[in-house]
């Protein structure tokens, strides 16, 4: 009985440390990453590179890894002050959508990939918004944000990061440039109102011409537009009384005094 519990006392005292190595050392050899995510290896400094995803053994204490997500970022531009092309100020805000296609070069080549982004989608915004004209930044929204994915997709390839779309969100105006282009909207309107109403009476006094000399071919059309004219004015319900004259009677004082 003294040698079952002296042999029992033994191999407990051998798997007690092998159980706490295992607790302490299995979490930190073993890592399993899901499908979106990506482990960069470093073996005593040394690169080692991308595993993933899935299952990923590790050497305690001699291998670190850094975690690295593949997922669609967004981030929010904080607004800038601008001023556009034409001298007009504004405060604009966009948002950058963005995701990690090298994680090792989003590891090795720069020391935070979002801050990075940030920083480089912020001054873009300004250079970019700085050269146009304000028209284009509040009509041509898409082409402004088709050259603005352009130029921080170029400057974050190298990092491995891939821009996949940039959207301006607002364009703050000063409330006098508000009321100085809702003026020029009001004067526009007017114009083209003058406009048609100009066509609309060039077209009429065209179509009168056309009809008097017509008229001027046939007699009998005019003493029937007489006629009708005359239809029109009964059928009123009025006290206005007329006489026709014909125009013939007028005809030798319009033409004036002969000479003798």
């Amino acid at each position: 009985m003294e040698q079952i519990i002296a042999k029992f006392a033994n191999l407990t005292a051998w798997l007690v440390p092998i159980v706490i190595l295992a607790v302490v050392v299995l979490p930190q050899a073993v890592r399993i990453l899901r499908e979106y995510e990506r482990a960069v290896i470093f073996r005593l400094g040394k690169l080692l590179g991308a595993k993933g995803p899935g299952l990923v053994l590790l050497i305690p204490v001699v291998d670190r890894m850094v975690k690295m997500d593949l997922r669609v970022v967004t981030i929010d531009v904080p607004k800038q002050e601008v001023m556009t092309r034409d001298n007009v100020p504004a405060t604009v805000d966009a948002v950058v959508y963005f995701r990690v296609v090298d994680p090792v070069a989003a590891v090795v080549k720069v020391e935070n990939f979002l801050k990075a982004t940030s920083l480089i989608a912020q001054t873009t915004l300004r250079s970019v918004l700085g050269q146009s004209p304000l028209d284009d930044l509040l009509a041509q929204r898409e082409s402004v944000n088709q050259h603005l994915q352009e130029i921080i997709d170029r400057q974050t390839d190298p990092w491995g990061v891939k821009v996949a779309a940039v959207e301006v969100r607002d364009v703050a105006l000063p409330d006098s440039m508000k009321r100085a282009m809702a003026k020029q909207a009001e004067a526009e309107r007017e114009r083209r109102a003058k406009i048609v109403n100009a066509e609309g009476e060039y077209q009429a006094a065209e179509k009168m011409v056309q009809a008097a000399t017509m008229m001027s071919k046939e007699p009998i059309a005019l003493q029937l537009r007489f006629l009708q004219t005359m239809r029109e004015i009964s059928s009123e319900h009025n006290t206005t009384t007329f006489l026709p004259v014909p125009i013939d009677l007028f005809s030798p004082f319009l033409k004036g005094p002969s000479k003798g």
